[in-house]
């Protein structure tokens, strides 16, 4: 590591990571086809550079190679050269480079819940890599894992290490991951979309730590995203990539303020869609009623308090709210996996049994799930028609000819031609094409309501628009109503007729989308629209002074 008082005032920073001529391959079970073609990348210690580009773009596969890592089935091609701090990985062993990944080059994965091991404590694995190099010794690692959870503003910082990883939120989960890739102290992290699937107030907290971090250990970072605001924020130089190859590159402020390609300018532009709001029929019966729920998790303090919404045939309620509020255990409540200890859920009047097993076949089918990660959603070794087609077998029946023209109907619906993909793996298509088949899943039950989880929040925003507005045209061709979980409130603005706020387990707030958008609000609806990030390199340096945030881990309001 480098001691930053060490490096006199004026003094060009040392480069710590080279790209030259980067060329990496993919095979496709019949010949290698070029996946990242010719990249080049400079990077200085204490430096942060944004990777942007759309879903393929081959900003995670470069991310993995500053590693000196190639992912299975790719090769980094002959004529390569990627040297770290005058180490040429290239050509280094694979003990070489197993001895500097975690400790002097972290990781931090875009899906915290895929990467850590379920069966072990958070602080377990945290210290590993400390214990592994010989950093510290275990109590000396512990204590400063504590510390770092402090300082990434975990809750309880002392006792949420001895938590598993199921019991806790994806929010505090990614910033234990975050705590974790500097447990050594690197001198370089790859931070891969590492606030996708947080809420706008914790993707402060955790952006204003890591930034803290780089900062006062002159820690050098590359930073992959497709949140264009947030690599504002975040980066001091940004590459713009398509398709394997750079498109441009400058400092941030130059490239927000001025994008030379036209691809780039197509990045900067807002999302355009936005669908008209429906308004809620008259005196019509709810198809889904939330009444008064309270719910908690075995031995747990109460998670749900009194949570009472409404959600209209047609028509999409978003529910939004921080890491924690309950969005996610009012869906698990709806669907009959957690059976609340008091109030109900009817479907169009009736009440619902509490648990999912004492629920009829067709009450399991009229309300299904879309997940926000794909990846993790969709079985990897199962094809796609076997996907698609099971739960159409399971609800309907169908067999032979029949399931199989089903499928196929399924794939058209979501505009993914048959013959294609009918016989493809998951981890054979994008992130945008697993998430329709996710969608697609979802539909072949036939349900009269989706819970749509975060279905945007791993995507890029061109991809993501896209799947918006195929939920769009299915819900008006299928009669479909949606809830959104979401933290994204340019998609609540997009797509949702409703908005009902959640924070601590409560409703704080509820009403049509625009009323919930126009002051006055309820303060924490406020601090939610306050805390989206803006194009503006200075937006979250301002914000943080207007919140009294002197430094991470003190603050007056957040």
């Amino acid at each position: 590591m480098t001691d930053t008082s060490a490096i006199a005032p004026g003094l060009k920073k040392q480069v710590l990571l080279e790209i030259k001529d980067l060329k990496i391959e993919g095979y496709t079970g019949e010949t290698w086809v070029p996946i990242i073609k010719g990249v080049d990348l400079t990077l200085h210690r204490g430096e942060v550079m944004g990777l942007i580009g759309e879903s393929g773009a081959g900003k995670s596969t470069i991310g993995a190679a500053a590693m000196g890592y190639a992912r299975d089935g790719t090769r980094i091609v002959e004529g390569s050269s990627i040297e770290f701090d005058g180490i040429e990985l290239t050509t280094s062993t694979e003990a070489d480079k197993r001895a500097l990944r975690g400790s002097r080059i972290a990781y931090v994965a875009q899906s915290a819940a895929a990467s850590f091991n379920p069966a072990h404590k958070l602080i377990d694995q945290h210290t590993e890599a400390p214990l592994q190099y010989r950093i510290q010794k275990r109590v000396e690692a512990q204590e400063d894992a504590i510390q770092l959870y402090e300082r990434l503003r975990l809750p309880n910082p002392e006792e949420i290490g001895f938590r598993y990883p199921h019991q806790v939120s994806g929010g505090q989960l990614q910033r234990a991951m975050t705590a974790m890739a500097m447990s050594c102290r690197p001198d370089l992290i790859i931070f891969d979309e590492p606030t996708t699937a947080l809420d706008v107030t914790t993707q402060i907290e955790v952006l204003a730590a890591i930034r803290d971090i780089v900062d006062q250990f002159n820690t050098a970072a590359i930073y992959i995203t497709h949140d264009l605001a947030v690599v504002a924020q975040m980066a001091d130089t940004i590459k713009v990539l398509l398709k394997g190859e750079e498109v441009e590159e400058a400092p941030t402020e130059e490239m927000l303020k001025s994008p030379k390609e036209d691809y780039t300018k197509s990045l900067w532009a807002v999302r355009s869609f936005e669908r008209p709001q429906k308004e809620r029929p008259k005196n019509a019966t709810p198809l889904i009623s939330v009444q008064n729920v309270d719910a908690s998790y075995t031995g747990g303090a109460k998670v749900l308090d009194d949570v009472s919404f409404d959600i209209h045939e047609g028509m999409t309620v978003a529910v939004v709210g921080e890491s924690g509020s309950g969005k996610s255990t009012t869906a698990r409540v709806i669907t009959g996996l957690l059976p609340p200890s008091n109030g109900q859920v009817l479907f169009k009047g009736e009440p619902l049994p509490p648990k999912y097993t004492d629920r009829t076949k067709d009450q399991l089918r009229q309300a299904q799930m879309i997940y926000q990660m794909a990846d993790t959603a969709l079985n990897p070794k199962v094809r796609i028609s076997e996907i698609i087609g099971r739960p159409a077998q399971f609800y309907s029946g169908l067999k032979g000819t029949a399931l199989k023209s089903r499928v196929d109907e399924l794939l058209d619906l979501i505009e993914l031609e048959p013959s294609k993909y009918y016989d493809r793996f998951p981890p054979e298509l994008s992130g945008g094409q697993k998430q329709r088949i996710g969608i697609a899943r979802a539909l072949a039950a036939e349900p009269s309501f989706i819970i749509c989880d975060e279905v945007t929040s791993a995507l890029d925003q061109l991809v993501a628009e896209g799947i918006l507005k195929l939920l769009d045209r299915l819900q008006k061709e299928l009669n479909l109503a949606y809830m959104f979980i979401t933290h994204d409130l340019a998609t609540v603005r997009a797509i949702a007729d409703e908005v009902v706020v959640m924070q601590h387990g409560k409703v704080v707030e509820q009403g049509p989308k625009t009323e919930m958008f126009t002051p006055p609000h309820h303060p924490y609806t406020d601090l939610l629209l306050s805390s989206v990030p803006e194009m503006d390199p200075n937006w979250l340096t301002t914000l943080l002074e207007e919140r009294g945030v002197d430094n991470v881990g003190e603050s007056a309001n957040v």
